[in-house]
Order: C-alpha cells, then structure tokens, then sequence
C-alpha cells in the first residue's frame, strides 16, 4: 500500500534537509552583510513597517504596484526593531517558503509518476522525486535568494504547491477517489496566494481554471464538479481583490500597471529619444532570448548552461510523447510566456552580463524557471532509468546526472551566484550614500522629526534605526484624491516644511527638491556618491505654524 504524503518519512527527511541549508546559509549571508543588498528587499521591508509604523498607519501604506501578499507575511516579523534593521524579518518568510517548495517539488514527483509494484520501477520514481527536490534545492542562486526579503521564494512555493494539489486532484479521480475536490480547493488556496504576491500567479491561475473547466467540461473528471468551481473561484478571487483595491483607493483599477510607479511609466519617464528601452521591447523573440539566458544563468556557468537546455527540452520531450499522463509537468514552463510578454510590452527590463548592454538587472526572475530545470532533468533520468537494459547502465545513469548537477554549482559558488552578483553590483553606490545619510541622521537631536521622499532611499533611515513614524513621507496622503491632495499631509508639509519638519532631504530633482518651499530652509550637509543623485540635508528656519 502507498504511503501518504503525511505518513511518508521521505517527506520529513526532505523538508529537514531543506530547512537545515536554509538556516546555514542564511547565517552565512547574515554574517557577510548580504541580506540588505537588493534595494527591491530593502523596499519589501519598509512597505510593510509602514503599516504600523508611519504617521498615517494603516493597510493604506501597501500602496500599489508590488502585489501585497508578502508584506503581509512578514509585517509581524519587522515589530522588533533590530529585526527591521537587520532584515531578518523579512527573511523568515522566504525561509519557510523554501523548505516548502523543496518538499513541494519532491511531492510533485511522487505524485506525478506512475506507482508500480516492480522494485526497480519504485526505485526509479524514488530517485527522481529525490533528485528533483537536490536539483531545486541546492541551486545556489535560490540559496541566496530565500535568505532575503525578495518575493520570488514566496511564489515559487505557492505556485509548486498549487500544482501539487492539482496533480493530486487529477490522481484521485482517476482512481474514483471523492477527495479531489479538496485537492482542487487546496490547489484554489495556493493560486489565490500566488496571485497576491507576483503578477506570474496571474497567469498561472488563468490556465489552470481554463484546463480544469475543460476537463469538467468534457466529463473526464465529473468527480470534480464542485471542486472546479471553487478552485476557479480562488483563482480569480486574488486578482478581482487587487482591481478592486486599485480602483477603490486610486480610483484606477489598473493603477499598478499604467499608474506613474508602474514599470511602464518608469521606463517612459528615463527613456532616452531614438533608442529602444530594453533589448526585447516590442519584440517577442528577443524577449524569449532574454529571458532564457537569466534561466540559464540561474542554473550553470557557461558550456553547461547548453546542457542544462538541453536536458529540460529532452525530459519535456518524453512527458509529451512518452508519458503523456505527467502532462500537467508542463505548466512549470508558464514562465516563459509571462516574462516574454513582461519585457516586450510591460515595460520590465532584463539585462544578463553577457549580452548588451552588458549589466545585470533582474536577471533573478530566471529562477522561476528553476522548478522546470529540476523536475525535467529528474523526467529525464527516470526514463533513462526504466528503460535501462542493465543494472550497470542504471547505476552510471544514477550516478552520471548528480554529478552533472553537483559540478554545474559548484562553477556556480566559485563564479559567485547571478543573483548575488546583480545585487552587489547595483547596491554599492545605492548602499554608500544611505550609509552616509545614516551618519548624518544619527548626529542630529534625538527624536528629530524628517521630510523626505522615501522611493529610493529609506534604507538611510532603516540603518540608523529612526522610526518612519518620524519621517514624513510620500505615503502620507490620500492617494484617491486626484491629481493633488492639498489637505493631505505630505502636501502640506511641502508646502510649509517649517511647521512639519525639522530637516527635509532633498535628492537633486526629485519630489521633495522640486516642490518644497526653501525659504523656510537652510542647507546643513551636501552628500554626494557617484552614481547616485546629490543629496542635501536642510535645517528648518522658523515656524509659525501648529502641527
């Protein structure tokens, strides 16, 4: 009799496993100082100590664009201050979704692959369900990433275990089982949970509930009539909440996808006359390239990234032409066409060091597809396994395909993962003038009250440990009132900064610089970093005005 996912002692072992690399690496990357190198991280953590910590507290402080699901998860982590100054906060989130997604990956093989009685066919799905889940988790690139408060480990898990309890679903009406419709529930929880925490989900969703209607539909899985509803119903639940939120707060549905923080609107805003915006714009092969290339980077150092490829396209293969019943394996390549779609028309930009213009710049999102890298290499081994004439072939074929991962990442830790490097490489100048902005605050009189716009470099005030209810900002507004709210609080504030503020810093020709009244301000310190824009320091002059 098969062992259930809850009596299986792989299970346990796999997720112990998983949480044990988790924790090593995440104290290795606390000690070197690493977990605060995304600005996009830094950002995470401050959206959600805005809710509770801001002169205007509240679910407000969300604000749009960036999906909320994951601010949410790690709001009650961020109360303790060394927690939010640390960054540790945000990490435990990315942490638990890791060993969930490790055993997700794992459950997924063993519920995918046929079960036979035959001993060597049981061993042959047991490997692959086990190499599956080492593939996935010893990537070193996702090592790094769940130890920060990047979003992607968060998804990574709701959108694997989503397809865990699909196959499940699928596997228990086959075989006249009533409890698909709790699978395909549970299937609904997990995709609701992906929508609300990256656009990818969105798409996701989409083909999941078109393909269960269509099973219903056809009357292969009458067993799931009420489980399709619901499961289409969570699916669509997610993003009907985030347009609703839009439209109800911004008074504009789509607010995070045309709206002036929107990636469209950024790219219009620093595009340059004449010349394309990003490789990919407007053109979907060169997106598809792209994207494949940060894939590839994610998962091997140079000739290997070919092999990898290779392999992913070879265990796709036999799903479609040999073992046609794994067919919903192939969801794992719903990446491609929401990324290719992303940078040709979003306005989302991917850079890899090897092709113009020779950066790195989100080439992190190549690690969705790491779940396709792992699961089809495991597809792989496991047909070359059953069909494996001798007990020496089989033995090399198990042996061969460990070793071509263990040597992929270990090129991968001595040329320092994608991930990190794109992090180091766009922190330094970002990390230096925050450090010196630190410096400076932590001069100034204790509960000393600020102005400043916080988009780029709230971090300064993260280092320093000065509470963001002290710091007038952006976000304190009401942002349904349009074009200006001269009653909110920021606007006030611009306007007379004397009567709100001790010191306003100023970022050359941004909001604050451009909009706020000088005359009651006097220049205390110039800051200035190459690569990042001048900033200044001033001291209020007067006030005659009662906050």
């Amino acid at each position: 009799m098969k062992k259930s996912a809850t009596t299986d002692p792989d299970i346990f072992l796999v997720a112990q496993l998983a949480a044990t690399i988790s924790i090593a690496s995440f104290f290795y990357y606390l000690r070197h100082g690493d977990l605060l190198l995304y600005g996009d991280a830094v950002a995470h953590i401050n959206i959600a100590r805005r809710v509770f910590d801001s002169r205007t507290p509240g679910l407000l402080q969300l604000g749009t664009v960036w999906l909320p699901l994951p601010h949410l998860l790690m709001l009650p982590f961020l109360i303790p201050r060394w927690l939010w100054q640390t960054g540790i906060g945000g990490s435990i989130p990315s942490m638990v979704a890791y060993v969930l997604s490790v055993t997700g990956i794992f459950r997924l093989m063993q519920i995918s692959l046929p079960t036979f009685s035959e001993e060597r066919e049981r061993w042959a799905t047991r490997f692959a369900a086990w190499f599956a889940a080492a593939a996935f988790a010893l990537n070193p690139n996702l090592i790094y990433l769940q130890t920060t408060a990047m979003t992607e480990p968060i998804y990574l898990a709701l959108s694997i275990w989503s397809l865990v309890f699909f196959a499940h679903a699928l596997r228990q009406c086959s075989t006249g089982d009533d409890k698909g419709n709790s699978s395909l529930l549970w299937s609904g929880i997990c995709l609701a949970g992906a929508c609300l925490t990256r656009y990818d989900g969105w798409l996701l969703a989409a083909l999941l509930s078109i393909i269960v209607v269509a099973l219903a539909w056809q009357g292969n899985s009458s067993r799931l009539g009420p489980g399709v509803r619901k499961l289409v119903l969570l699916a669509a639940a997610g993003p009907a909440l985030w347009l609703a939120y839009n439209a109800i707060v911004y008074r504009n549905p789509l607010e995070f996808a045309n709206g002036p923080y929107s990636a469209k609107a950024i790219e219009q805003k620093t595009a340059v006359p004449g010349i394309s915006a990003h490789p990919g714009a407007h053109d979907l092969p060169v997106a598809f390239r792209y994207f494949l290339k940060s894939a590839e980077s994610n998962i091997a150092e140079g000739k290997t990234q070919l092999l990898w490829v290779v392999v992913l396209l070879f265990g796709t293969s036999v799903v479609l032409f040999f073992q046609r019943k794994l067919w919903p394996l192939l969801l794992l390549w719903t990446p491609v066409p929401f990324y290719m779609l992303s940078i040709a028309y979003s306005g989302v930009p991917l850079f890899v060091p090897t092709w113009w213009p020779f950066s790195r710049y989100n080439v992190r999102y190549g690690i969705e597809m790491l779940p396709a890298f792992a699961v089809f290499t495991a597809v792989s081994a496991y047909g070359l396994l059953r069909f494996a004439a001798t007990t020496r072939a089989r033995t090399g074929i198990a042996i061969a395909f460990p070793l071509f991962v263990a040597g992929s990442y270990i090129q991968i830790f001595r040329a320092t993962p994608i991930s990190l490097q794109e992090a180091v490489v766009n922190s330094r100048t970002r990390i230096a003038l925050e450090t010196q902005l630190a410096s400076e605050f932590e001069k100034l009189s204790a509960n000393s009250t600020f102005l400043m716009y916080l988009g780029d470099h709230v971090g300064a005030f993260q280092q320093a440990g000065i509470p963001l209810a002290r710091v007038i900002n952006e976000g304190n507004h009401r942002p349904w009132v349009h074009p200006s709210d001269p009653e909110g609080l920021w606007e006030r504030a611009l306007q007379h900064p004397a009567g709100y503020a001790d010191f306003v810093i100023t970022f050359d020709s941004d909001v604050v610089a451009q909009s706020v009244q000088k005359s009651e301000l006097s220049p205390l310190t110039i800051l200035r970093v190459t690569g990042q824009p001048e900033a200044i320091i001033y001291r209020r002059l007067k006030s005659n005005h009662t906050r």
